[in-house]
């Protein structure tokens, strides 16, 4: 049964759709409250904590992904630089680094303005492309910040994205 299958009705709030996405693919999660939700997405390099919450206001689901990162303070230069790379090839989010958090961000506003409803399909769809984008970079943060890389070469083993198939 697909995701949207599971679904009657047109007037859930999309909270409520992302918890049941949540249950779907068992990932560990906490409502924060009626608007918010925060959970726990295992990768291949590490488990990101993504939150996703509701603006009534203007009308966006808001997406945050993040992981943890320290790199040493004199790296930080690099670092920005490789980060400014991965976004040049992020078609949808962006990275962004809260050094007072020391965290590594992917961010990514759905905006659905006008009563538009977003489906199952398409919110599975954001949280895969916030994970897949922070396992595509991963590495090359982490060359960068802690294997004395170059932002060029640590951008060479990004895995890069596939096309058509085989």
């Amino acid at each position: 049964m697909s995701l949207a299958e599971q679904f009657h009705s047109e007037d859930l709030h999309p909270i409520d759709i992302v918890e049941h996405i949540a249950e779907h693919h068992s990932w560990e999660f906490d409502r924060v409250g009626d608007d918010q939700i925060a959970m726990a997405v295992e990768g291949q390099w590490r488990t990101y904590s993504i939150t996703l919450a509701w603006s009534g206001f203007d009308e966006t689901l808001r997406l945050i992904c993040t992981f943890e990162m320290e790199p040493p303070e004199d790296r930080m230069a690099e670092v920005y630089e490789v980060l400014n790379r991965a976004n040049d090839l992020c078609w949808t989010g962006a990275f962004t680094y809260w050094a007072e958090q020391r965290l590594m961000v992917y961010r990514y506003g759905l905006v659905m303005a006008g009563g538009q409803m977003a489906n199952p399909e398409q919110i599975d769809r954001l949280i895969a492309a916030a994970v897949g984008a922070s396992e595509r970079f991963y590495p090359a943060f982490q060359l960068v910040a802690w294997g004395d890389q170059s932002p060029e070469s640590a951008m060479n083993v990004a895995i890069s994205e596939a096309y058509g198939r085989a």
